[in-house]
């Protein structure tokens, strides 16, 4: 049965029962999933510019050409840095993080902007401490490690991550996650509302007829309750025994 504009109203209001449950089941399980169930993550960051310089009667000097190569090697420097050489060195040397390289290039990654020297390395853990912890360690070994691998020494820490007080997760945003959740659950409520009206092949109204049989409907028959039967079969027995009484004088 096709539906026409003018229907869909008159749809979603048979059916509003099933969009309001359906919506509201969803969004309070994804509010609860995201606060009770889901472990919230944290992120902490840590930031190293390449800086290359020419030493000239003492003073360093920055020529175009060495700027250009300083963000040249920053591509390079961010594959360096997750590479086993640099990250089981950080293992090795901070035994108390209690991960493996392959744990901490899980929870890395690496930025920069175009034309820019600066790298900024951030780290996601489950535990702010664990994560600033873990990105300092990363870019202090780096720094150590780089002049050997490199054969020049071009790499300072711009910023460490600190401990956060009042650390905010970056994950779950319960807040974008219920949004999310409404959306996809009216989204999923209507098409069942409307699907099972396109299923539903029963005749509901004059203009079904019509649509289905090509005819005119002459006559309806309206609906009725039980309260109108009640009291339309009330009303009949008290005319027909008023009836009868009359009757029942007139004989007399």
């Amino acid at each position: 049965m096709e539906l026409e504009f003018k229907d869909i109203s008159r749809v979603i209001k048979k059916r509003m029962w099933i969009i309001i449950s359906l919506v509201l089941i969803a969004c309070v399980v994804s509010g609860l999933l995201s606060k009770y169930y889901i472990n919230p993550t944290y992120y902490a960051s840590a930031k190293l510019i390449i800086n290359n310089t020419n030493n000239v009667s003492g003073n360093a000097k920055i020529d175009l050409n060495t700027l250009n190569a300083n963000i040249q090697l920053i591509n390079t420097y961010k594959e360096v840095i997750k590479t086993p050489i640099i990250l089981d060195q950080v293992v090795a040397d901070h035994p108390e993080l209690r991960l493996s390289s392959a744990g901490i290039n899980s929870r890395m990654s690496v930025s920069s902007k175009a034309g820019s020297q600066v790298m900024t390395i951030g780290i996601q853990d489950t535990s702010q401490a664990r994560a600033a912890d873990v990105v300092n360690a990363v870019i202090e070994t780096f720094k150590n490690e780089i002049p050997k691998l490199m054969k020049v020494d071009n790499v300072t820490i711009l910023s460490k991550a600190l401990h956060a007080k009042h650390p905010v997760p970056t994950s779950p945003n319960t807040k974008l996650n219920i949004i999310v959740a409404f959306l996809a659950s009216l989204a999923l409520s209507l098409f069942v509302v409307f699907m099972l009206e396109y299923v539903n092949d029963s005749i509901k109204t004059e203009k079904d007829i019509e649509n289905m049989l090509n005819i005119t409907v002459l006559a309806a028959i309206t609906k009725s309750s039980k309260k109108d039967l009640l009291r339309h079969r009330r009303a009949s027995t008290t005319q027909r025994g008023m009836g009868e009484k009359s009757l029942a004088n007139n004989s007399n």
